[in-house]
């Protein structure tokens, strides 16, 4: 059997003898077809919105709007959602005082060059930008949490008579789905509260998983902010494996939202198919640049790996680690029962950032080891309690070595980050 993973911007094929292979779980996503264009589909949404008012009408006599829209660390075709948003702001009120507010959460600052990528050089140049900082002196305190934690949220939202926001939905690994009330909570909120909303109980919680909502704590709490933050309006998109629009809902933060999660859940459950050897991806581009994001496509690994078996991520991690906090959690306890017993330990208001990714990295070791193919130093990769490695054959007969199989079953996971994987 031939076939290929998405590996950074490029692809790494693999031959495999066909008696091996369990399954290759893929998203029906990636083979459905739109019938109309990207741009069609979005002014579609716009012009039928779900659970609210037209984006133009909400517009009037608002002079103060945020938009809020995705970080480099998502692939949001922002090209496509934002012309149409802004025209439709500016429709209601020409005078509009429109601020585009890039809601990073906790990750690092998005560049220049990542926001011309991301809107085009004519965006950047003509509208107001500013990058989300998650420190607490640009915060303004809206309330107690369902978790218990508080809420503070970037000022510029508080302060906007309308609030909208751009996103796509995608499975999310403890949020259930990406997209709408996650543009606010840990969008532009403060580091106090993301650490709240993520702590160790709540990511602990059965619920807590991919393709969840209903009783899912975390989700909880995100809908509950952006309530309170006053989250007016979303455009939301569901992209294929090209990162292209091929559906688009628009309106309520929650009506919307749940449109658009119901038609990606029909897409992209798939059952699981338990092997010795799991391989899984992020997708390839923005999403593997960093060994952080990485855990995400691990997930879907785990769900569908055998206890003791071997997972093989491929993640080209051209930018790093992805969190300095992270790495120390990791690097700095060679016990990982150890670090699980005391993130166990902490109350709701003692969560220390990056605590949730690793608290979720370490119930995957625990499972499985972990083959890493990436372009990350060998020293990094194994102080992080993975196995290096530097191509997919490379792996594949490193984890066949740790097995002590060399026709250990295998499972295929071409894009961990698109697929709801069902046990």
């Amino acid at each position: 059997m031939h076939i290929e993973f998405p590996y950074g911007k490029t692809r790494l094929p693999l031959d495999i003898e066909e008696e091996r292979v369990q399954g290759v779980l893929v998203s029906d996503l990636h083979h459905y077809k739109a019938e109309k264009t990207p741009e069609e589909l979005v002014e579609d949404a716009l012009s039928s919105p779900i659970g609210s008012e037209p984006l133009s009408e909400l517009s009037k006599g608002k002079n103060k709007v945020v938009l809020i829209c995705s970080d480099h660390t998502r692939p949001v075709p922002s090209k496509v959602i934002v012309p149409p948003m802004l025209r439709e702001i500016r429709k209601g009120n020409k005078d509009a005082d429109i601020t585009l507010l890039i809601s990073t959460g906790c990750h690092r600052e998005t560049t220049r060059e990542e926001l011309v990528n991301k809107f085009g050089e004519e965006i950047v140049e003509k509208e107001r930008i500013v990058i989300h900082k998650a420190s607490e002196s640009e915060m303004t305190y809206l309330g107690i949490l369902p978790s218990g934690g508080e809420l503070l949220v970037n000022k510029l939202v508080t302060d906007a008579d309308l609030v909208v926001a751009e996103g796509f939905i995608e499975p999310h690994f403890f949020a259930g789905f990406s997209g709408s009330r996650k543009s606010i909570l840990p969008g532009v909120a403060s580091r106090t509260t993301v650490l709240a909303n993520h702590c160790s109980e709540f990511i602990a919680d059965p619920h807590s998983r991919t393709g969840i909502l209903e009783g899912n704590p975390i989700h909880k709490d995100m809908v509950w902010a952006a309530r309170k933050a006053k989250l007016a309006f979303i455009l939301n998109v569901v992209i294929d494996s090209e990162k292209k629009p091929i559906f688009a809902v628009a309106g309520d933060m929650e009506e919307a939202h749940k449109e658009g999660c119901r038609f990606l859940s029909s897409l992209c459950r798939v059952k699981s198919k338990k092997a010795d050897i799991v391989i899984s991806t992020n997708g390839g581009y923005p999403l593997d640049q960093n060994i952080y994001q990485a855990v995400k496509g691990m997930t879907a690994a785990e769900a569908t790996v055998n206890e003791g078996g071997v997972i093989i991520m491929l993640a080209a991690s051209n930018d790093g680690i992805g969190g300095d906090a992270f790495y120390h959690q990791m690097a700095d306890e060679k016990d990982i029962y150890k670090t699980m017993d005391l993130f166990l330990s902490r109350g709701r208001n003692e969560t220390v950032p990056d605590q949730w990714q690793t608290q979720i990295f370490l119930r995957i070791l625990m499972k499985a080891k972990v083959v890493y193919v990436s372009q990350a130093p060998d020293n990094i990769v194994e102080d992080l309690h993975m196995v290096p490695a530097h191509s997919l054959e490379e792996a594949l007969a490193k984890a066949e070595e740790i097995l002590g199989n060399k026709k250990a079953s295998v499972t295929m996971i071409p894009d961990g980050v698109s697929v709801i994987v069902e046990e």
